[in-house]
């Protein structure tokens, strides 16, 4: 039986921004089926690398594969397999939730009456019926958050890449995308997902890599990467430890 070739393979990725180097000839493989996490600390690359491995950033160099597909070389096939939430892209806010959503869909060429159907099952899974006909420029940020979601979901594409999916959601519509994701994955999708909240890669993801300074520094499943103890511990340790406590003195509420 021939194995199934990776949901998304990046090789050789790199990307400079003046004399800043963001990612430095990263390479990743994200198994079919899994829920893959992707840590980091701030300016690891995280955001750069997903941005390259989704089409919305060419990159100096290296390849991107969707499913055996080269991203760069035939986009027209590999992009419809993608459903793709970046944190702090920009959207269409002055159409309404039910706008958008519809617009999503009818760009990706879906029939309209299908379009109607999933956007009207997407509005109730992510509890955005109520504020379907509001302006997306009136959502907050976790309504905006559902409601990019919902476009990134409504072509049910085969992978989804999501950076940051749950902030500033609230707690019953973060059980609610919870669920999504992990019946998608259930069903043969991919999920890959960028998250500073270690706690829940830990309690959503099969596996996870560790990226800092433009490059993988672990990945594997998640018991091989944290080897026995929290994945918060682990990444500090391959971080270099902890930052050295800085005593301040100052920062004494004075009873005066």
């Amino acid at each position: 039986m021939t194995a199934l070739a990776p949901a998304l393979s990046l090789r050789g990725l790199a990307r400079r921004f003046g004399a800043t180097i963001a990612v430095a000839g990263l390479d990743l493989d994200i198994p079919s089926g899994s829920f893959y996490g992707v840590v980091g600390p701030n300016g690891a690359g995280k955001t750069t690398t997903l941005s390259m491995a989704t089409g919305l950033l060419v990159p100096d160099a290296g390849r991107v594969l969707v499913h055996g597909v080269d991203l760069w070389a035939d986009p027209h096939a590999a992009r419809p397999l993608l459903g793709v939430l970046l944190d702090g892209l920009r959207t269409f806010d002055r159409l309404t939730g039910a706008e958008l959503i519809s617009y999503a869909g009818l760009l990706r060429g879906m029939p309209a009456d299908v379009v109607r159907e999933r956007r009207d099952d997407l509005l109730a899974a992510l509890d955005l019926r109520a504020a379907a006909g509001l302006l997306v420029a009136d959502y907050s940020a976790g309504m905006t958050k559902k409601v990019a979601l919902a476009c990134a979901l409504v072509h049910a594409p085969r992978l989804l890449v999501l950076d940051e999916p749950f902030e500033a959601v609230d707690p019953v519509s973060a059980t609610a995308i919870r669920g999504i994701l992990t019946r998608f994955v259930a069903a043969g999708g991919t999920v890959v997902l960028s998250s500073h909240v270690m706690a829940l890669v830990e309690r959503l993801c099969d596996h996870v890599a560790v990226v800092a300074a433009g490059r993988v520094v672990e990945a594997g499943t998640l018991d091989e990467v944290r080897r026995g103890i929290d994945l918060e511990d682990r990444f500090v340790g391959l971080l270099g430890g902890a930052v050295p406590e800085q005593e301040l003195a100052w920062l004494r509420p004075s009873s005066a």
